[in-house]
């Protein structure tokens, strides 16, 4: 009698708690992408309670048809991320498919709708086949150009929309068999030109989550590649907040769209005479993952760590070598984390868990979205 009195009780506060304690209640997502393009994965070293999806990326295309690069260890990671759900039985786990370097034929598997269903339905079989959560599409990019190569027409721009409408009425038709609840997300661009080639208002109602690629910002001069708002040292209109705002006003709801964080450095070499932020590049290259930066390069004589207050994003200049290296730490990242809560966002996502397995942007996420 007791415990239905308490319940009772619990019922009725709930119905009169204010909407913003609900809100509160509300917790971000945490998205990890988990390279399985290398090979296999050592979920030893994944904190899997720290997350709340894992993408694994990346599932190729092959004949229009989702298609598993790497049989042999794909499989084998999806049993062994499965297998962190005892450690987080809350913890998603989805195919991502496409990437940089494996979008290049997005555009010929969703021309028309028999090809589009084709691949919906080879994408929904990897994931019922091996008990996973969904499907995370990264296209880069519809209708504009990726990476050399790609396939692309003016027809991604609807073609993009009716492809997340068949993958989502396959996945509910899924769910109906199986009654388990089933993931659409999406990474995209953070710049206005994704939006331009897209229907994002439209194709938003298909999807769970868009992961905002805040990353890999282009600059002509040493800039940052992973600020959360415009720097006054040199002039870009790419940054975080910017493409916040851009796909707010294109109609996508602010609780499912996701920023991004790099767990990775870019490096640049300046030209003679440099002092560093905003001046002339003469090559640049990938860089390093943060643990390594944090733990090493840091450390290193001759590299000098900088803080842009106004960008709110970090980076290190060495003046002998003229070595700029521009990425996320805890600094910034707790910057954009409480920009996500501040906003109603729906959470963060970072690229990629191997660039920092000592945790330390990880942690500072959680810290700040827990």
């Amino acid at each position: 009698m007791k415990q239905k009195t308490r319940l009772l009780l619990a019922a009725v506060l709930i119905m009169f708690m204010p909407y913003a304690a609900l809100k509160a209640q509300q917790k971000q997502v945490i998205i990890g992408y988990v390279g399985g393009y290398r090979g296999a994965v050592n979920t030893d070293l994944i904190a899997a309670k720290k997350l709340t999806h894992i993408n694994y990326a990346f599932v190729d295309i092959r004949n229009n048809r989702a298609w598993l690069h790497k049989e042999a260890t794909d499989t084998i990671n999806f049993r062994n991320l499965s297998l962190l759900k005892k450690q987080n039985p809350a913890l998603k786990i989805l195919i991502s498919i496409g990437g940089w370097a494996w979008s290049g034929k997005f555009s010929d598997a969703v021309l028309t709708d028999t090809a589009r269903q084709g691949f919906a339905r080879s994408a929904i079989d990897i994931v019922n086949k091996y008990g996973l959560d969904g499907v995370d599409i990264d296209w880069e990019y519809p209708a504009r150009p990726g990476n050399d190569g790609n396939i692309y027409r003016p027809e991604d721009k609807h073609n993009y929309t009716l492809m997340f409408q068949e993958i989502r009425r396959q996945l509910d038709s899924l769910q109906k068999q199986t009654g388990k609840t089933y993931l659409l997300t999406t990474a995209v661009g953070g710049f206005k030109s994704f939006l331009d080639n897209t229907e994002m208002g439209i194709a938003q109602q298909y999807l769970n989550y868009i992961n905002l690629m805040t990353y890999d910002f282009g600059n002509r001069v040493a800039g940052h590649h992973t600020n959360l708002y415009a720097s006054k040292k040199y002039s870009s209109n790419e940054n975080a907040d910017n493409a916040v705002k851009a796909y707010l006003e294109a109609g996508v709801p602010a609780n499912k769209l996701v920023m991004g964080i790099a767990f990775y450095g870019k490096t640049s070499i300046l030209a003679n005479g440099a002092k560093g932020l905003g001046d002339s590049v003469v090559s640049r290259s990938r860089g390093r993952g943060y643990t390594i930066i944090k733990d090493s390069l840091i450390k290193i004589p001759g590299y000098k760590a900088y803080r842009d207050r106004n960008a709110k994003a970090p980076y290190l200049y060495n003046a002998e070598t003229r070595e700029f290296i521009t990425y996320d730490d805890e600094w910034s990242v707790k910057k954009k984390c409480q920009y996500v809560k501040s906003n109603d966002m729906g959470g963060v996502m970072f690229w990629e868990y191997n660039s920092d397995l000592k945790g330390y942007l990880l942690d500072e996420i959680n810290r700040v979205l827990k």
